[in-house]
């Protein structure tokens, strides 16, 4: 059940087309661009992260950005993630959202774009033709080189396969939401099964998986706090996780995970936990206002 073999904070995972990803993220969902995010991200970088996910709909690609250059990194040693929002469906405003994205995060490149959410039925009978000409835009930035890898987020098997009818490049990364209480793993087996790289956001599950009587028991076992044990799980799974927080302590100990061993009982335990902490939708069953065009 041990799919790890990642033994530092700067090993990869590898790509379908072989580009390397260092094998936890730091993610900035839900942090603020008041400077906030400027700031976690230097920390982040200065703790030893040299992966970064953001987002244009987070509204803090920017802040990203001042952070990466203030870290005095240099850029080839960084990944950067970010990914297009659902007003920028089609081709020609895939296009568009890119350069724009580019300009925020003041990059010549980034190294992975992600689809943030699939168009569904609900949204358009057109659906499979809306994601198949916003992945159109993708493999034409890709091919342009402003894109090293690309990939989709919270994909089921039906939008990916839906996507493999009319595409050149396949998707190398599906990005979904994973924690103990909440692993989804059908949908990772399936994703990992073909070829792609599973990335875990929110981790840390909420609140209530962080309080959790069970992963504490556990994480007690170990000497590590229950969020040090929720990223081990997912490396453990053979997924990438996003971990974030704001404060520095937790930044630094987020990722301080590589000195134990999760057992196979206790795995199966964590596997075993009903669902907990769970966001409350899947993109079939989201507001349809909160995945259409608009």
């Amino acid at each position: 059940m041990n799919k790890n073999t990642k033994t530092t904070l700067t090993d990869c995972f590898i790509l379908a087309n072989g580009v390397k990803i260092p094998c936890i993220g730091y993610g900035t969902w839900q942090t603020p661009s008041d400077g906030t995010t400027e700031k976690c991200v230097k920390t982040a970088i200065e703790k030893g992260y040299r992966h970064i996910d953001t987002a244009f709909a987070y509204g803090n690609e920017a802040e990203v950005g001042e952070g990466v250059r203030a870290s005095g990194v240099a850029r080839g040693d960084l990944f950067i993630t970010t990914k297009h929002w659902v007003t920028e469906r089609g081709y020609e405003k895939t296009l568009a959202a890119i350069d724009t994205s580019l300009k925020l995060l003041g990059l010549d490149y980034i190294d992975l774009y992600l689809v943030h959410w699939p168009c569904v039925a609900k949204c358009s009978p057109d659906w499979k033709q809306i994601n198949a000409e916003t992945w159109r835009g993708f493999e034409t930035a890709m091919k342009a080189g402003k894109l090293r890898a690309i990939g989709v987020s919270n994909y089921q098997q039906k939008h990916i396969e839906a996507l493999w009818e009319t595409c050149e490049i396949r998707p190398m990364v599906n990005q979904i939401e994973f924690h103990p209480g909440y692993t989804q793993y059908d949908n990772v087996r399936w994703s990992q099964e073909n070829g792609m790289l599973v990335e875990a956001w929110s981790p840390l599950g909420s609140g209530a998986v962080l309080k959790d009587a069970t992963l504490a028991a556990i994480a007690a076992k170990y000497n590590k706090s229950v969020a040090q044990l929720c990223v081990r799980f997912a490396l453990q799974c053979g997924v990438l996780p996003l971990p974030k927080s704001t404060n520095p302590d937790r930044i630094a100990s987020n990722a301080e995970v590589f000195d134990f061993v999760i057992s196979d009982g206790d795995m199966q335990a964590i596997f075993d936990m009903p669902t907990l902490g769970f966001s409350t939708y899947l993109p079939e069953d989201a507001p349809a206002d909160a995945l259409a065009n608009q």
